[in-house]
């Protein structure tokens, strides 16, 4: 290969993460490789989308216009969006109520785009009660907590009772960087785990609860054998980490119909995941946007 011919194809080869207009191989008149070209925004724009992880007011300003513009960009129809109280933070109810509050302000700046999703502590029973009924009324939709409270805690059993009654999900932070091996000090030591889904599913098999960030650094191969037969929990694919065969493990061990596509604001990771892995086109629409859609019918808040 001469020097000329090798900066082109660095240039083609910097371009397949990026959703651009297209992603071209440069025709060179000295080699023997064709011109091509893929438009990778077609496949991008192709499928609806529900993002079942998201986040909205992270910074001073609760402006939703960064997320919803990722969206409209990429085809995602709703965000699953919720501002959980930060795991260093003691989670009481001035600060989950809070944060509801910035998600609720999000939800009337882009009701078209955002569904808004409440976060508590369940060591605050009474009051993480009442906020269950003012989210409910203000029009929130299911559950995200940080490690507040293992999965696993009776404090949480109450509270995993009534979102029974509502036919909605939960949604569960587990460790970031955390592996069955080795305990990350940045995580809480009730941090849950894979093995803390498997006994709670166990524990409310009519409960939906949702594995958050499989590519987020966890130890994500040890997670999809773990959750193998627990039907209940289903398992977000969001995260920053491009590690390969991610979404092709989980298909093999979870099925098609127990994986959710989540971004976790990483939304080029996200969508790209799924481009990225061995899928049919059928599989890529159950993860982009049934598979989330037909939680939602269970409380009749499917998009349409």
């Amino acid at each position: 290969m001469n020097r000329r011919y090798f900066f082109k194809g660095a240039v083609a080869s910097t371009a397949v993460p990026i959703f651009g207009a297209s992603l071209a191989i440069f025709d060179d008149p000295e080699s023997e490789l064709p011109l091509a070209a893929y438009n990778i925004m077609e496949d991008v724009r192709k499928y609806r989308k529900i993002d079942a992880h998201a986040h909205v007011a992270l910074t001073s300003n609760p402006s939703p216009a960064w997320e919803v513009d990722f969206a409209e960009r990429l085809n995602i129809a709703k965000l699953i969006a919720s501002k959980p109280v930060d795991r260093n933070l003691e989670g009481n109810p001035e600060e989950f109520r809070a944060c509801n509050d910035r998600v609720m302000e999000c939800m009337r700046k882009s009701p078209d785009r955002i569904i808004g999703q409440m976060t508590l502590n369940p060591r605050f029973q009474k009051e993480s009660f009442e906020e269950i009924r003012r989210c409910m009324d203000l029009g929130m939709y299911g559950l995200k907590v940080y490690s507040h409270v293992n999965i696993n805690d009776p404090l949480f059993y109450p509270i995993i009772e009534k979102f029974i009654d509502l036919n909605m999900i939960i949604l569960m932070h587990v460790g970031v960087g955390r592996s069955r091996i080795i305990f990350d000090p940045g995580e809480a030591r009730s941090t849950s785990t894979a093995e803390d889904f498997v006994a709670i599913a166990k524990r409310f098999p009519e409960a939906m609860f949702q594995f958050a960030h499989l590519a987020g650094g966890g130890d994500w191969e040890a997670s999809c054998k773990t959750l193998k037969y627990s039907s209940n929990v289903y398992v977000d694919i969001s995260g920053s980490n491009n590690d390969a065969n991610i979404i092709d493990l989980a298909l093999e061990y979870l099925g098609e119909d127990r994986i959710l596509f989540g971004c976790d604001n990483s939304f080029y990771q996200g969508v790209g995941h799924v481009l990225a892995a061995n899928l049919t086109d059928e599989q890529r629409r159950k993860i982009y946007f049934e598979n989330y859609n037909n939680i939602l019918k269970k409380s009749g808040r499917h998009v349409n």
